[in-house]
């Protein structure tokens, strides 16, 4: 029971003192994953980009200074509405002005117009999502077309939890992502080992296929 609530937390924290502490763990331990897709996500000033499942803010917070052109513009969703209040605290500045947006709502139905953003990334995310396809499928109507997508993870971390029952079923292998990715009009999908300060993670490319 312990090792199923601890799963849920880190999928949706709730404003309780468990998911305190998930938030606290995801601040200190995202940090670098964030960081390192919002660099290879390779943000343009002018370029409209969301993240999914931006947490406690950390990629909000690294992505909005690179959005310097009047087109700039950042977009956030995440489905856990106490997140959704941590994140809107830490970028409030952010939010006053104009440039970022941050909504309460699922990967699988996001407020979001067709071929509206040129970029997207996001971290120890995927994993939770209940129909890894429907994200994906989303994810791809939201992106223009060409767009780039990057995910970042710590592989060997993923299967410790998932050989602990934190992380359930197989969806966290990033085989299964791929293969979402792939069937649902995405190209040139692939994954990369990447080290950053001594810490070891995977990056998965993606890019929104271009119509025939």
């Amino acid at each position: 029971m312990l090792v199923k609530r601890i799963g849920q937390q880190l999928g949706r924290p709730t404003q309780s003192l468990a998911g305190w502490v998930i938030n606290k763990f995801l601040t200190w331990n995202n940090r670098i994953l964030e960081e390192n897709a919002v660099r290879l996500c390779r943000i343009q000033p002018n370029d409209r980009v969301l993240e999914v499942g931006y947490g406690p803010g950390l990629g909000i917070e690294a992505a909005a200074p690179l959005l310097s052109g009047p087109g700039g513009k950042l977009i956030g969703v995440d489905y856990s509405e106490f997140m959704h209040k941590v994140a809107s605290e830490r970028v409030k500045d952010l939010i006053a002005s104009g440039r970022v947006t941050l909504h309460h709502d699922s990967v699988v139905a996001m407020p979001l117009p067709d071929d509206s953003v040129d970029k997207v990334f996001h971290c120890n995310c995927y994993y939770f999502w209940p129909d890894l396809r429907a994200g994906t499928t989303e994810i791809h109507r939201v992106m223009k077309p060409g767009g780039l997508m990057v995910t970042t993870l710590q592989l060997n971390r993923l299967a410790y939890l998932a050989s602990k029952r934190v992380i359930p079923g197989q969806n966290w292998r990033p085989e299964a992502y791929i293969e979402a990715l792939r069937a649902t009009g995405f190209t040139d999908v692939r994954m990369e080992d990447r080290k950053d300060k001594d810490v070891t993670f995977q990056a998965i490319f993606a890019t929104a296929a271009k119509p025939a």
